[in-house]
């Protein structure tokens, strides 16, 4: 298979060629045989595994899942490419299950996935009890944000999968001072992502502390040239599979662009979700900052648009309350930054709407697509103005798609009664003081938001300023619901099918006229000046223009045909184009072939034509495409779009200095220096750049707040370290672990019996001496307990409180009756 124009060149990465979409067989290199394309049972998995992906739904593996699993059950480490929505998730943890299959305590941990974000683990760390529900293996999360304590209890259980964000990992690794020497297991999902966030740091110190001999996966929608140096430190002898990368999005998504003024955005957004989006159907609507997020809550609110919100620096709980009640439906919008663009899978979700839009390409294609995943299908909303319309070329180039303002299928506008009904709503809202400070804050966020955001390339900006988006037509969406709205309540069916056909098309040709009229309004230009509006008083302005357009008749003239020309340029365009192809004008040779005597006046031959012809010659150069090396790559936009850091950034937070900083470890700034803060604008001081930092086993530094010393306080008060020296010194050097059927006896009389065994062992029936593991799940059960009960008392009075409102509204009733 040839090399594509968008693919990434890998040197030293063997590829998997993906073929037609992975609908062929899969060839497995162990033996030589190639396996038939069906199902799950194909790939010789256990029961337990086979059991759990049947219950859970699954049929038939999607592509990247037939492809990827094999190669990862045969022990490869693995770099799988795939748009979102097909299925990645279930490609590493079904070979981890049929890796791990049974549960050993004493060995420790041996599988770690680590996410992003929260959202994405707790996503994962689902899944993984619903496929693996057949499974005799213990996981446990481990987030930021949440109880160390809790944690540290939940680490000395002896998990066998932990699925954590990578900077509470290092933390805990770092507390505990954990030793990953049982990690078999390792998967990086959402790899990108991982290191836009600034998790590289903990990455490569996580990979650090893992043994040689471990298998690593990396999962990822999309793979930047930065991520290739990662995966060769990381990975051993990978292998790289790359499905769908040309197509870049979801083949049911349908994107659509919304053009709008500034002042208009919030308008724009409440038209769509009153008269375009249906009520019933769920929608998401991305906003830059967490402040717009809040504004936009109370403004969805106030105009009866039932809503809820995600962002991150939300408390967790109210985080998980709030997805939940968009994932069961009670709310039917809900408002995220760009925390939710990756991972969230809302199995009903039907529309994505971008209220800020987004400055990298790829940032895009992660939002998007939360809808229209696994086949589904689904519409993205993209609302711009003047700040983003470069972004909005830059994008296109990015998809290689085209953008035509003509075509208002696809880019246009709202109809401007519908705006004008709603501006006002808005206005109202924004005018009341309760959100008089969060209205500035968001102004002052957007701000910030469009100075911190990527900056499109030079050639969007300069092809933005030749585009007339004033000249948009109303996107079909609102042409329907126009002819609705207005569609009158005539008796008698035939007459009504017969008149919404005819008020279809008539809604459309007024429109369309309504459109024009405006455009020739805002095209037009009045020939007099404002000094000349008093023609009949003989004042002084009127004499003096008078006598200025007699002098300069000649020039405007000739400026105002230019203007014209240059507009009529584009429109013309095509028409030429196709004039050229009907008139074309025949050869000399074919001339001559055709007629014996040509009877023509012979042309003289100047030097002017002479010189001229030369000059055409010299243009009309032939182009040899084997040989011939262009000053931009073939894949640029595709690199741009995808790269975590461009060029620009990197050249702006670069600094001269004689000093290699790199190879002296010991460089340590004098006391006194200074250097030039460009945010600020002005001398600081420099810092020691070691200063609140300590250094690790591998040699990196790391802020001191990783070791705060809180597992050694949990140490004393759960006396675990006492236990255990107890438990070392009252058998000596005769211990011997227990096995997996001591510890966790099946049956009323095995129970018994490891009772009397364990009191035997002990000495004397004391039952105070008892393993580390039985301290902390005797702990953990008596928190589920309490906290069972603390459940059960609020839903006991919540039941109480039902029972006498319902016992009022009888009494009540038969008040009324009486």
């Amino acid at each position: 298979m040839g090399k594509k124009n968008d693919d990434i060149d890998l040197p030293g990465f063997p590829s998997l060629d993906s073929g037609g979409g992975g609908d062929g067989d899969t060839q497995s290199k162990s033996t030589g045989k190639s396996k038939k394309s069906g199902g799950f049972q194909s790939m010789g998995l256990s029961f337990g595994v086979i059991k759990g992906i049947t219950k859970r739904g699954y049929k038939i593996p999607t592509p990247i899942q037939r492809k990827t699993i094999p190669l990862i059950l045969e022990g490869r480490d693995v770099v799988a490419m795939a748009k979102t929505g097909s299925g990645k998730t279930a490609c590493f943890l079904i070979p981890m299950f049929e890796k791990l299959k049974c549960r050993e305590p004493t060995k420790g941990a041996r599988a770690l996935i680590l996410s992003p974000t929260r959202e994405l683990a707790v996503q994962t760390y689902k899944f993984i009890k619903e496929l693996g529900r057949f499974m005799d293996l213990k996981t446990i999360l481990v987030l930021g944000g949440d109880s160390m304590d809790s944690q540290f209890s939940a680490i000395h259980t002896c998990p066998d999968i932990i699925v954590a964000t990578p900077g509470r990992f290092l933390h805990l690794c770092v507390e505990m001072d954990l030793k990953l020497n049982s990690i078999e297991y390792v998967v990086f999902d959402e790899a990108d992502r991982l290191f836009e966030m600034g998790f590289g740091e903990q990455l490569n110190e996580t990979l650090h502390r893992l043994p040689a001999a471990r298998q690593t996966v990396l999962f990822s929608a999309t793979l930047p040239k930065l991520l290739v140096n990662f995966a060769r430190a990381g990975l051993n002898d990978p292998i790289l599979l790359r499905l769908d990368v040309e197509s870049k999005l979801p083949d049911g998504l349908m994107l659509k662009f919304l053009y709008c003024r500034p002042d208009e955005r919030y308008t724009a957004l409440i038209v769509l979700l009153k008269y375009v989006i249906p009520q019933d159907s769920q929608t998401v609507v991305f906003a830059g900052t967490q402040h717009h997020v809040e504004l936009i809550c109370y403004i969805l609110t106030k105009c009866g648009i039932s809503n809820t919100a995600v962002y991150s620096s939300l408390d967790p709980t109210a985080r998980k309350i709030n997805t939940a009640k968009f994932v069961n439906k009670k709310v039917s919008v809900l408002t995220v930054t760009d925390v939710a663009a990756r991972g969230i899978d809302i199995p009903s979700l039907d529309y994505v709407v971008n209220l800020h839009f987004p400055g990298k390409p790829k940032l895009f294609v992660h939002r998007v697509g939360r809808c229209a995943r696994a086949g589904r299908t689904g519409t993205a909303y993209s609302i711009f103005s003047t700040d983003d319309a470069a972004h909005v070329l830059d994008l296109h180039l990015f998809l290689n798609r085209q953008f035509n303002i003509n075509d208002n299928k696809t880019v246009g506008i709202a109809p401007q009664d519908l705006l004008e009904e709603e501006h006002l709503t808005v206005t109202d809202v924004k005018k009341s003081h309760d959100i008089a400070g969060v209205l500035r804050t968001s102004e002052n966020a957007y701000k910030k938001y469009l100075s911190s955001r990527p900056v499109a390339s030079t050639e969007s900006n300069a092809r933005i300023k030749k585009i007339k988006f004033y000249s948009c037509k109303p996107l079909d969406d609102f042409l329907s619901v126009n002819t609705f709205l207005q569609d009158p309540k005539d008796s008698g069916g035939e007459k009504n099918e017969k008149s919404k056909a005819e008020l279809a098309s008539e809604e459309r040709k007024m429109q369309e006229e309504k459109h024009d009229l405006l455009v020739k309004m805002r095209n037009f230009k009045p020939s007099t000046t404002i000094f000349e509006l008093n023609r009949h008083q003989k004042s002084v302005p009127f004499t003096i223009m008078k006598e200025k357009r007699s002098k300069h008749t000649e020039v405007i003239e000739k400026y105002r045909n230019k203007m014209e020309e240059i507009d009529n340029e584009e429109a013309n365009k095509q028409l030429e184009a196709d004039e050229k192809e009907e008139a074309e004008e025949a050869d000399a040779d074919e001339i001559e072939s055709a007629f014996n005597d040509i009877v023509a006046p012979k042309k003289r031959k100047n030097l002017e034509d002479l010189y001229k012809n030369k000059k055409k010659k010299k243009k009309v150069n032939a182009k040899d495409s084997e040989n011939y090396i262009p000053y931009q790559s073939a894949d640029k936009h595709t690199e741009d779009g995808l790269a975590i850091n461009s060029f620009e950034r990197q050249a702006m937070n670069a600094e001269f200095s004689v000093i290699d900083r790199d190879s002296n470890t010991d460089y340590r700034p004098k006391p006194g220096m200074k250097k030039w803060d460009r945010i600020k604008k002005k001398m600081v001081s420099v810092q020691d750049p070691r200063a609140g930092k300590i250094r690790t086993e591998s040699g990196a530094w790391i802020p001191a707040s990783f070791k705060t010393g809180r597992y050694s306080d949990w140490k004393e008060k759960s006396k675990i370290e006492e236990q255990l020296q107890r438990e070392n010194g009252s058998d000596d050097d005769g211990f011997k672990p227990l096995s997996h059927d001591q510890r966790y006896p099946v049956g009323r009389h095995a129970r018994h019996n490891a009772k009397v065994a364990a009191k035997k062992r002990v000495g004397g029936g004391d039952s105070e001496l008892r393993h580390p593991e039985q301290i902390v799940k005797a702990r953990m059960r008596l928190e589920f307990i309490k906290k069972r009960n603390a459940d059960n008392a609020i839903r006991k009075a919540e039941n109480r409180k039902r029972s006498m409102r319902k016992n009022q509204r009888v009494k009540q009733k038969k008040g009324g009756k009486k």
